[in-house]
């Protein structure tokens, strides 16, 4: 751990941390079941409509397993310059420092 001018540890923020991994899978799981839910809606829709609906909801149903691959696999991304050093207050060290 680098220290500052004061020799003071440098502490990262906890509101500059990642998200957790589960959080970034649950929501790529989740974007990915509502698209495949989505798909079979326009199965279902081929079957019962005509005309160019029926032909939409075809291409829909072809496209949208590319689609949801795409985006669960698709990583949110690492934002730049978001971690800063925080220097800690501990009001007990000053005390033994006297």
């Amino acid at each position: 751990m680098s220290t500052n001018r004061r020799d003071e540890p440098t502490v990262q923020s906890v509101t500059s941390a990642r998200s957790a991994a589960n959080d970034d899978i649950n929501a790529r799981m989740k974007h990915y079941l509502v698209t495949m839910g989505i798909r079979t809606g326009c199965f279902v829709l081929a079957f019962v409509t005509q005309g160019w609906v029926r032909w939409t909801c075809v291409a829909l149903a072809v496209v949208l397993p590319y689609v949801a691959v795409v985006f669960a696999n698709a990583r949110s991304p690492r934002v730049a310059g978001r971690v800063a050093a925080v220097t800690p207050r501990d009001p007990h060290r000053r005390q033994l420092d006297q």
